[in-house]
């Protein structure tokens, strides 16, 4: 089966893939929760966290897929690790790496997340 499809649009970046090879549950892991993500809600801006191998298509088809909106913008984010103080005797270590995506709607779209 192929993933994506066989004649792409003239002037189109990326494909939407035609098939859903259960991916598409696991691109979207939970929505993220800050104030600059919630402020971003009022202009049709929603953040979600992703892996980091999710790619553009892919978020678009399981945004379409599970709030049954269209986007009209997809961006990926990659948050580095940081060092964080552990209060031990060990001192230091590491936050994970983390990725999230900001997923643009159309002005009227929203999606329900709470």
């Amino acid at each position: 089966m192929a993933l994506f499809s066989s004649t792409p649009k003239n002037g189109s970046k990326a494909q939407t893939p035609k098939v859903d090879d259960g991916r598409l549950a696991h691109t979207l892991k939970r929505p993220w929760f800050s104030e600059k993500a919630f402020i971003g809600t009022e202009n049709g801006v929603y953040v979600f966290e992703v892996p980091a191998s999710a790619t553009k298509p892919e978020i678009k088809a399981a945004v379409e897929k599970f709030y049954s909106v269209t986007p009209r913008q997809i961006r990926v984010v990659n948050l580095p690790a940081k060092k964080v103080s552990l209060r031990t005797r060990r001192g230091t270590g590491s936050r994970a790496r983390r990725h999230k995506a900001y997923v643009y709607l159309k002005k009227g779209d929203t999606i329900s997340i709470a």
